[in-house]
């Protein structure tokens, strides 16, 4: 009986209710006319019901997002293929889209009559002011009868999702003083790739071009040696999220967090442009060991986008993961909330001796719109404990612009070397 009920739309149940009512009266006084009446309303409902439950809906469907990543508040054309895979040609059918609410209202489209393996296409535009990965999916579709007396509702297997990515603020051409290789500097500028030979003369290997064997080597070793030619180094940096909720404060696109990401994601950006080899250092890079190695812009993206707020101990971990990639020297930059005395001596001692470190300290306070009291420190105490480690450090706001924190930091006039 409630699955029967739930066929019915609220006309139908209407029609059964009086339907009810007349043939209880008209058995009550004698009126013959008024029963017959009365079960034709119940059985006119009652037989679209049956109706409905006849129609086979057997779908295939496929769904392509292009693109599929895209930047905050970037849109993305979404294809819905619907092929009717059943025995028999489908109902018109009315259907509705589900997705996430960061990406918008449901769109709502009707579905033609499809004959077996006839095809449609409908497309629809997703846009999305909140990173991560969000769910396209699955398709509801509905079919009712021509008076409007049952219903159908049935869901389409499949669903999808779409990137979206931090969005990247440009920062102008301030750039980091040192070089960013190793030291800071105490290494030429003309070095072998990490990882690759450091020396100019190696064994000949096969599909080596001919024209760079060394003949003087090979006389004296015996073996093909050939010329190793040497690559320009690449600089590397090193970037530090801390995403602890505990120093976090505000909700969706306005809050802290999502100012350390943007902030990570335009720093990555802005270096890798730079040529820098970076090395982001998250939550999600420190659990599957991915912090140990460079890492290019889109993966960075991608691990940025679905960066959520972590426990105390998992910052921890993320120190722990940065210690070895920045032990040999390098350019270092912590996104980081207010920290602890102990927290904070543990960020400076990434920066080693001879390299640069540049903290931007989020103020978290002024992002949950509360008032800073009167008496209340101007910065966090962890500014003064990286400024003596040899750090540069400022604190922003929810007021301050992230290319205006890194000209403090980097010194917009450093220009970038074309």
């Amino acid at each position: 009986m409630r699955r029967l009920r739930d066929l019915l739309t609220t006309r139908g149940r209407a029609f059964v209710s009086a339907g009810i009512t007349l043939a209880l009266c008209g058995i009550g006084l004698g009126f013959s006319d008024l029963t017959r009446i009365g079960i034709l309303l119940i059985a006119l409902p009652l037989f679209s019901a049956l109706i409905m439950r006849r129609h086979d809906l057997r779908f295939a469907l496929d769904r392509t997002p292009r693109p599929s990543r895209v930047q905050v508040d970037e849109p993305s054309t979404v294809t819905v293929t619907i092929e009717n895979a059943g025995p028999s040609a489908s109902p018109l059918l009315m259907a509705e889209e589900q997705l996430d609410y960061a990406l918008g209202d449901r769109p709502r489209f009707v579905v033609s009559r499809l004959r077996r393996g006839d095809r449609q296409e409908i497309h629809y535009t997703v846009r999305s002011h909140v990173r991560g990965r969000h769910r396209l999916g699955p398709l509801g579709v509905r079919l009712r009868d021509p008076f409007g007396l049952s219903t159908r509702v049935a869901a389409i297997s499949g669903a999808g999702d779409i990137l979206v990515l931090p969005r990247i603020v440009p920062l102008g051409s301030g750039r980091p003083p040192g070089s960013g290789i190793g030291a800071e500097g105490a290494i030429p500028h003309m070095v072998a790739l990490h990882g690759e030979d450091d020396v100019s003369i190696r064994a000949y290997r096969d599909g080596d071009d001919l024209r760079r064997i060394h003949w003087p080597s090979t006389a004296k070793t015996g073996d093909l040696m050939v010329r190793q030619e040497d690559r320009p180094a690449r600089r590397r940096a090193v970037v530090v999220v801390d995403s602890r909720a505990a120093g976090h404060r505000g909700s969706g696109s306005s809050s802290s967090l999502e100012w350390a990401v943007t902030a990570a994601a335009s720093v990555t950006a802005h270096l890798s442009e730079q040529g820098y080899a970076v090395h982001l250092v998250t939550d999600e890079t420190a659990d599957d060991g991915r912090a140990g190695a460079a890492i290019d812009l889109d993966h960075a993206l991608e691990v940025l986008a679905e960066a959520q707020a972590g426990q105390p101990e998992q910052f921890a971990e993320v120190l722990h993961a940065a210690h070895p990639v920045t032990s040999s020297g390098g350019l270092v930059i912590a996104v980081v909330t207010a920290l602890d005395e102990d927290l904070a001596r543990q960020v400076a001692a990434l920066r080693q001796p001879g390299g640069t470190g540049l903290a931007m300290v989020v103020d978290s306070a002024s992002f949950g719109g509360q008032r800073r009291p009167t008496n209340a420190p101007t910065e966090p105490a962890c500014v003064a404990v990286l400024r003596s480690a040899g750090w540069s450090a400022v604190v922003v706001g929810a007021d301050d612009q992230l290319p205006s924190a890194w000209a403090a930091l980097a010194g917009a006039s450093n220009p970038v070397p074309a």
